[in-house]
């Protein structure tokens, strides 16, 4: 009867620490809420372009991915995208500070930022940014 009662306490433990597990992956890796305000254009891709969407993400965040997919969407001729996943670019995630994935930048053609996403972002948002960052800089 002990036995029975540790094994199914023992079971119970488990199950609660997988869906704690479970939790902690689906979410976006917790760091800085501050994005940068400048980026040097020539760490991106496709510099020449008016606008450049940085994407700063992390294979271990399921979020990413999905924002990731988001930003693609917005490739255009005057719209570059650049994802920049930190195991692949530590560097560029350490030049600019970046602490929490995922990082969504707009950026103008001289590296401003003008406008900024940390963590989950909608395509309704993200085209409404990129909208109206077009609009006031004109």
């Amino acid at each position: 009867m002990i036995r029975l009662l540790v094994v199914f306490v023992v079971a119970g433990i488990a199950a609660g620490l997988g869906i704690v597990s479970r939790r902690i992956q689906n979410a976006p890796i917790q760091g800085s809420s501050e994005a940068p305000t400048q980026l040097d254009r020539a760490d991106f891709t496709q510099p020449t372009k008016q606008w450049l969407v940085a994407v700063f993400t992390s294979a271990a965040c399921n979020t990413c991915a999905d924002v990731e997919a988001k930003a693609h969407v917005l490739e255009s001729e005057s719209v570059a995208v650049h994802i920049s996943e930190f195991g692949a670019q530590r560097a560029l995630h350490k030049r600019y500070n970046i602490e929490s994935v995922p990082t969504l930048l707009l950026v103008d053609s001289e590296g401003v930022v003008r406008q900024s996403f940390l963590g989950p972002v909608t395509a309704t948002d993200l085209w409404a940014a990129l909208a109206q960052v077009r609009t006031t800089t004109l």
